[in-house]
């Protein structure tokens, strides 16, 4: 069974159960220790007072009387020292009978084969029982008191080296390269092996991300030229009389594949490069500013498709945010919406801080809906051309600016892209 305490719990749980066991056994052995001493003591005096009584006179004639607090019988006797009915089935030795809502110690002896028995009330007894039991009750709440102080006090001296270890693992500025190394804050312990291997494991994470940076900055970098070689050549083609409709047509299919890429290039050479704390240095755009231009990219393939292209501006606002990441991410649902949808419309909905992408299309699989952000997953295999890293992109840059994307169904088909840009960079009024 699986605990569901934290590790501060547990340590004071503990503490309690081996207090509860170690101060209840405590506990009953004392009670039941006491008592029996006890009551050997008693039986011991009791058998001496019935032996005395036995010694001291005779049964003809009989005149001592035993202690006020005890009563004497024997088979026989003259009046009050007859044998009641209630005595007469004991056994010789030590007894405790109850007479109503009072009880008594018994010793009984049998001499020439009259029994004789002297009864003891045990009142007195019965008191310092229930005081002895109110002492040893108060003592192990005391005690299971003090060991849950004890455990709480343990816990937190014990935790707060692992609690200050994971606060350091958890801040961000420990995947920087400048950031200094955890196992020399702590002892030689467990908790310093702990440290040393989170050392050695968020070395490895830092030199992974340095490798990926590097390694994305450089192929953006060196994509550049050979793009720039095909926009320039494309531009060069375009203008030449001699080709015909169909030839023009596919060289600027190659332009705009082109801009694509080169667009495509400059998210990647951002998320290498940028810090989400220093995204104010970039060049910013606002909503109606990034809705326009694609408008313009997307417009006609969208209606050479047959489709209808809705524009509602009415909401936005001025602010702005990072341009390349508000273009890749708008786009990008732009471009995932005309992939899957066959006929009826295209949406684009501004709001105050964000914006909604919606189609008629063929609608996501609900087994694919919540993977859909994930690379290289797409709503239908056989349709478009992408690997289904469009929305993985889309994903990742929300994630560095501080904004979300959520996925919705339409009805009767098709989906809603919600985009809130929740990380304000800077406002134009």
């Amino acid at each position: 069974m699986e605990f569901k305490q934290s590790l501060a719990q547990r340590i004071i749980i503990a503490f309690a159960l081996m207090s509860a066991l170690v101060a209840g056994s405590f506990a009953m052995g004392i009670v039941a220790t006491v008592h029996l001493v006890e009551e050997k003591l008693i039986s011991a005096g009791l058998g001496g007072d019935l032996t005395r009584l036995l010694l001291m006179d005779s049964v003809e004639d009989w005149s001592h009387r035993p202690e006020p607090d005890q009563l004497f019988y024997f088979s026989g006797g003259p009046g009050d020292f007859d044998l009641p009915k209630d005595l007469r089935h004991l056994e010789p030795g030590f007894h405790e009978v109850f007479r109503g809502p009072l009880s008594y110690h018994a010793m009984v002896e049998v001499v020439d084969g009259r029994h004789y028995v002297l009864l003891q009330d045990q009142s007195d007894f019965e008191e310092r029982e229930r005081v002895l039991f109110a002492v040893v009750l108060v003592g192990f709440v005391l005690a299971l008191a003090l060991a849950v102080f004890l455990g709480w006090v343990l816990a937190r001296r014990v935790m707060a080296p692992v609690v200050r270890l994971a606060r350091q693992v958890r801040h961000r500025d420990q995947l920087l390269g400048l950031a200094p190394p955890l196992a020399p804050d702590y002892a030689a312990d467990e908790v310093g092996e702990l440290a040393v291997a989170f050392d050695a494991t968020l070395g490895r994470l830092r030199d992974a991300l340095t490798r990926e940076r590097m390694f994305t900055s450089d192929v953006s970098h060196e994509l550049r030229t050979p793009l720039m070689v095909l926009a320039s050549s494309c531009e060069l083609l375009l203008e030449n009389p001699a080709l015909d409709q169909r030839a023009r047509a596919q060289v600027e299919r190659v332009g705009r594949a082109c801009e694509e890429m080169r667009d495509l290039v400059q998210t990647f050479l951002m998320l290498a490069r940028t810090q989400r704390d220093d995204a104010g240095m970039n060049p910013q755009l606002s909503l109606q500013g990034a809705a326009q231009q694609l408008l313009t990219l997307w417009r006609e393939p969208i209606e050479a498709k047959g489709l209808s292209l809705e524009y509602h501006p009415d909401n936005a606002s001025q602010t702005t945010y990072n341009a390349t990441f508000l273009y890749a991410v708008m786009g990008n649902l732009l471009r995932n919406a005309l992939h899957y949808t066959d006929r009826g419309f295209i949406r684009l909905t501004l709001l105050p801080q964000g914006f909604t992408v919606e189609d008629s299309g063929v609608g996501i699989p609900e087994e694919k809906r919540e993977a859909m952000f994930q690379p290289f997953v797409r709503g239908n295999e056989q349709r478009g051309e992408g690997l289904g890293l469009g929305l993985s992109l889309v994903q990742r840059i929300c994630e560095n600016q501080g904004w979300t994307v959520t996925l919705d169904t339409m009805q009767p088909n098709g989906c809603r892209f919600t985009v809130e840009l929740r990380k304000v960079v800077s406002s134009t009024s």
